[in-house]
């Protein structure tokens, strides 16, 4: 006797599965502008490579003699697969089967696929599409009683972020547990237009007497601005770009390095423009991006955050093919005073270098935290500590070039000053407590409303303290290491990532990763 009736049956369940939510619920899920799960699965992960567990997961309906005669497929598929040739964990939401709620045997498969990823030390990837974990009200009727909530996933959730890389997508309106597993990341993406985010939904938010759509409540245009999600994109398959290249700068987990790419750049070349970058007027602004690109590997970097915190510019890049972290000033915002927001944004970011092994690069023109009631009431020096908490428990090698100021508390966390660091200023970088521009009427205060001409007396004072503000004064006292002609950067940044690379050591963190 074979086993083949048990064969057919298995191939008929699992073509069941694929049915998703049926034909209906499917085509509804298209016409608004949404692939499915097995489609996103398939375009995301290398080509054949998805190895799917627990496919047969879900509940079936049987007539009075047993027989199979309904199958409804557990709204997660999950599974291990390749990307860019590596390998990851996929977990992905399927709205068309109770719109990715717990009713579709979703928790043990997520807490397993979370497991998955930290036990066999490779990234995860979450595709999300829903509630996805967290229970609907008609589960109510479904189980004849109520739950207390609970995150049966969530110390997984934690322990992966300290463990290995996880990025997220949101694909679609994802809420409650959905959204928190969207935010619980190292780089998170939504979708314009099709992916909104939110705590609870419109039809919720309306019994508190605020009726919105879900796009003004939650939409990509919100969460991309306050910092819960990273980026925003104009289609899924940029989503999943994106997140491709994130992982690609990696290592698969902090027991690994990040791998270094194909060298394609000369570590010597120079950029002569870069000598007259940095305006004279110090009222000037100038546009920090194209410094930046044209210091790391041509095309390799990759921004992170770029709508929030715009104080600085973070994100990832190579330089003589090694991953770096990257931190930019960008006086455009503020004139680069820090507000709550980029103290946030610095604080994540340096905590993902550190927990991945990733040498930091900054160029620094920090005018300080931002001042006046407005930053006062936002708590700003509680947020700044943070951001220099974070500076001084690190332990990863950091750069700094000062392009231009470096001023008060702010910039005292330009660098971990308790450690050898590689540091250099270009010739338009200048620092101390205050701007001479603030601080003059304060320090000289007496002797100027003293003078019989105030205003005269001021200029005078301003003349002679601004001839002490050469950065080659602060060279001669070794307060400034070196200073350096703004073309041999590149050289010199790669000289830094050259001989910090050896020093590397993978392992887990002291602390925990602050998401």
């Amino acid at each position: 006797m074979s086993w083949q009736p048990e064969i057919d049956e298995l191939e008929y369940r699992k073509k069941l599965a694929l049915a998703l939510g049926g034909p209906e619920k499917v085509k509804r899920h298209k016409d608004a502008g949404k692939l499915t799960v097995r489609e996103r699965v398939d375009l995301y992960v290398d080509k054949e490579s998805f190895r799917e567990i627990g496919s047969l997961t879900g509940r079936g309906q049987y007539d009075a003699q047993g027989k199979l005669v309904g199958f409804t497929p557990s709204n997660l598929v999950m599974g291990r697969a390749m990307v860019n040739g590596s390998p990851v964990v996929v977990v992905g939401d399927d709205f068309t089967v109770r719109g990715g709620a717990n009713d579709g045997v979703v928790g043990d498969k997520l807490i397993y696929a979370e497991r998955m990823a930290h036990d066999l030390q490779i990234p995860m990837v979450r595709l999300v599409d829903g509630t996805g974990g967290g229970g609907s009200v008609k589960n109510i009727e479904l189980k004849g009683h109520t739950l207390i909530p609970t995150m049966k996933v969530w110390e997984h959730v934690v322990e992966n972020l300290m463990t290995v890389p996880v990025v997220a997508m949101a694909l679609g309106s994802v809420a409650g547990m959905g959204a928190a597993r969207v935010a619980a990341s190292h780089y998170s993406v939504m979708v314009k237009g099709t992916s909104q985010l939110f705590n609870a939904g419109p039809p919720v938010v309306a019994k508190i007497g605020e009726v919105i759509d879900k796009n003004d409540l939650g939409g990509s245009q919100i969460h991309t601005r306050n910092g819960v999600v990273d980026d925003e994109v104009n289609s899924e398959q940029e989503a999943f770009e994106r997140t491709r290249k994130f992982l690609s700068y990696l290592p698969k987990s902090v027991f690994d390095l990040a791998p270094r790419a194909e060298v394609q750049d000369d570590p010597y070349r120079q950029e002569e423009w870069l000598i007259e970058a940095i305006p004279r007027d110090p009222r000037k602004v100038y546009k920090i991006r194209p410094i930046v690109e044209a210091i790391v590997d041509k095309g390799s970097f990759f921004e992170i955050g770029k709508h929030w915190g715009k104080a600085i510019v973070t994100g990832l890049a190579r330089v003589d093919g090694w991953s770096v972290a990257i931190v930019a000033s960008d006086p455009y915002f503020y004139g680069g005073g820090w507000d709550k927001d980029t103290t946030e944004k610095f604080t994540r970011f340096i905590d993902l270098a550190q927990t991945f092994h990733i040498p930091v690069i900054n160029f620094v023109d920090i005018a300080g935290f931002q001042i006046g009631s407005a930053a006062e009431k936002a708590g700003i020096m509680r947020y700044g500590v943070r951001a220099l908490s974070a500076v001084y428990q690190a332990t990863i090698p950091w750069c700094s070039f000062i392009i231009r100021r470096a001023y008060g508390v702010a910039a005292a966390g330009h660098q971990h000053m308790g450690r050898h660091n590689f540091r250099y200023a270009w010739p338009s970088g200048n620092w101390g407590s205050l701007p001479i521009e603030g601080g003059l009427d304060v320090a000289y205060k007496a002797e100027i409303e003293g003078a019989d001409d105030p205003v005269q007396k001021r200029q005078e004072i301003e003349q002679r303290v601004r001839r002490l503000t050469s950065p080659f004064l602060s060279a001669e006292a070794f307060v400034i290491e070196d200073i350096i002609d703004p073309r041999e950067t590149r050289r010199l940044a790669c000289e830094f990532v050259n001989t910090v690379i050896p020093l590397l050591k993978p392992g887990r963190n002291q602390f925990g990763y602050r998401p």
